[in-house]
């Protein structure tokens, strides 16, 4: 087995009002910064063992859509790599 960090990243769909990201750009472009636009992102960052990349990949994504992320309202990706 060998272990493998899968890091999940899960944000609202494009068209879902995101409180966090309004709130966060409203105070970003009153410093001066000039934005088209922003949205907030959860990260997971989990470690597991399996026999391969794509097993590894295939759990990660399980996580993702059984916990992790709500299909409804979130888009997600997961990426793979050996530790």
């Amino acid at each position: 087995m060998t272990t493998y960090t899968a890091t999940v990243t899960v944000r609202l769909k494009r068209g879902v009002l995101d409180p966090e990201a309004e709130t966060t750009k409203r105070a970003l472009e009153r410093l001066g910064f000039e934005l088209e636009a922003l949205r907030a992102a959860d990260r997971f960052e989990i470690d597991l063992e399996a026999e391969s990349k794509a097993a590894a990949t295939e759990r990660a994504e399980e996580m993702a859509q059984r916990l992790l992320a709500n299909p409804t309202i979130h888009d997600h990706e997961v990426e793979v790599t050996e530790r």
